[in-house]
């Protein structure tokens, strides 16, 4: 068996495990295990494909393999991954581990909670791995399919509502992308459905002026493009702790994976005619996002804008089509991966306890919460872009890329994302302010309890690699640079 098909083997062994799973402490026994082998899995795959980059293996994509399935239509089950790959998976894998502990409570039929969120993550890792375009969409589907039901079971508020329009408009963006698929496809008149084999033939112009912004449309959806983004908010704030951590964290990132790996990549001529339409709705997303976090006051629905707006910064820096804003752009997806999904993880912690998520019915939480308290300061550090941290070295690659570009409105819009992060510090600063550092709210605060074990390793572990990245970034940097490199030359060539 192929090592990158161990990555959906293990939670397909996790869902298998479950089925017999009665008590609570089997059900946690087999979710911890396959988490836990995802991450030994993912940090050696980091090691390896980090040794073989050193060896001198210069290989476009590495561990590759690929098994017939359907031949008359060309649809391989192939894998394969470079070092973009490689930091997705590796944020995951971390960000499923955390999302276990963070659901070890899980009161509410706690083994189909696990086998669905087995299901989000055999989606999630598939799509990763897949170097066929017709594997690649079938995972990208297996990642949405779950959310529906993990949001309207397990969810809370307007969560049958939520979860609906969830996936009646990502439902959407696929139907855009199997009519980008077809197109790319035919309109190639390729006999595969490889990626970098496409990417040697060359489409028509004049169909790819058609396809392309069905495609970017298509992945755009689930990156938060502008105006597409509505479904986010009510998603982020409706879905369990763990669901709105890999939602936000990773799922989102399938979107900004897509754009590049095979909107921009395999149509390059329309990209490069028609990005600064979607540079102008991208930079929408990034301002937009965060004014409407400022304007909101129950804490899920803050981080919710403030990923439309971060996660907007990913498709705005993939746009400028140059290998530093396009590098920065895979940082910031690592980054708002681990920082998104620790501030829901806390969310979720917190509310657990105050039982309100609304920042006008808290207050003092350092004083009862120490390390939660502590906990939420350095993830809006993060956010906000604090040296040291992910998030700055993320959005100072994709500014000082974005600023490589010298037209007028490549410039302009620059400004106005830059303008994103002041707007950022305010609403942050306004919540650790009032949350973490006010005067005490709640009456029964004498009640209320810090973190237990398993919620300190779920935020320790994101913690810890969100300044990991931040203070030494140069091995990832590195890592996602050497993969971009070659694939800006195609595009701009």
């Amino acid at each position: 068996m192929n090592f990158l098909s161990l990555f959906v083997v293990v939670p397909l062994l996790m869902l298998a495990g479950l089925f017999p799973a009665r008590t609570m402490r089997q059900i946690r026994a087999v979710a911890v295990t396959g988490a836990s082998l995802l991450m030994v899995l993912a940090c050696w795959l980091v090691w390896m494909y980090l040794a073989e980059r050193s060896s001198g293996n210069t290989s476009e994509m590495l561990f590759t393999a690929e098994t017939v399935w359907y031949p008359s239509l060309h649809i391989n089950y192939s894998v394969g991954v470079d070092g973009i790959s490689v930091a997705m998976i590796l944020l995951s894998a971390i960000i499923v581990f955390a999302g276990v502990f963070a659901s070890w409570k899980m009161e509410h039929l706690p083994r189909e909670f696990f086998l669905w969120f087995s299901l989000l993550a055999i989606g999630v890792f598939g799509f990763f791995i897949s170097t066929n375009l017709f594997t690649m969409f079938m995972f990208y589907e297996i990642a949405l399919i779950p959310m529906y039901l993990l949001i309207g079971v397990w969810g809370t508020g307007k969560k049958e509502y939520s979860a609906m329009k969830l996936t009646l408009m990502l439902m959407g963006g696929s139907a855009l992308l199997l009519v980008g698929i077809f197109g790319i496809y035919y309109g190639s008149g390729a006999s595969t459905l490889t990626i970098t084999e496409l990417a040697a033939l060359t489409i028509p112009i004049e169909l790819q002026r058609y396809f392309f912004p069905l495609t970017f449309m298509g992945f755009g959806v689930l990156g938060a493009l502008f105006p597409f983004h509505t479904w986010s908010p009510d998603g982020h704030a409706s879905a369990p702790t763990a669901v709105s951590m890999l939602h936000a964290g990773v799922l989102m990132k399938l979107g900004g994976y897509g754009a590049f790996r095979v909107a921009m990549y395999l149509m390059p001529e329309a990209a490069g005619e028609m990005s600064w339409i979607f540079l102008i709705l991208t930079g929408i997303s990034v301002v937009y996002g965060a004014f409407g976090a400022i304007h909101q006051t129950d804490l899920k629905y803050i981080n919710a804008y403030s990923s439309v707006s971060h996660c907007g910064l990913v498709l705005f820096a993939i746009l400028m089509g140059n290998e530093t804003s396009t590098t920065g752009a895979i940082l910031q997806m690592v980054s708002h991966g681990l920082m998104t999904a620790l501030f829901f993880a806390l969310i979720g912690m917190i509310y657990g306890r105050t039982h309100t998520r609304l920042v006008t019915e808290m207050g003092g939480l350092m004083k009862v919460m120490p390390f939660l308290g502590v906990s939420y300061v350095i993830a809006g550090m993060a956010s906000l872009g604090l040296p040291g941290l992910s998030g700055f070295v993320a959005e100072m690659t994709i500014f000082v890329g974005a600023f490589q570009e010298p037209d007028l409105l490549h410039r302009v819009l620059t400004f106005g994302a830059i303008a994103s992060i002041v707007i950022t510090a305010v609403y942050i600063l306004r919540v650790v302010g009032k949350i973490i550092f006010g005067p005490m709210a709640d009456r029964h605060h004498e009640q209320l309890t810090d973190a237990v074990w398993h919620e300190r390793l779920s935020v320790g572990v994101l913690i810890a690699a969100i300044v990991a990245v931040g203070s030494f970034p140069y091995w990832l940097s590195e890592m996602i640079n050497e993969s971009v490199a070659p694939l800006i030359t195609h595009i701009l060539r």
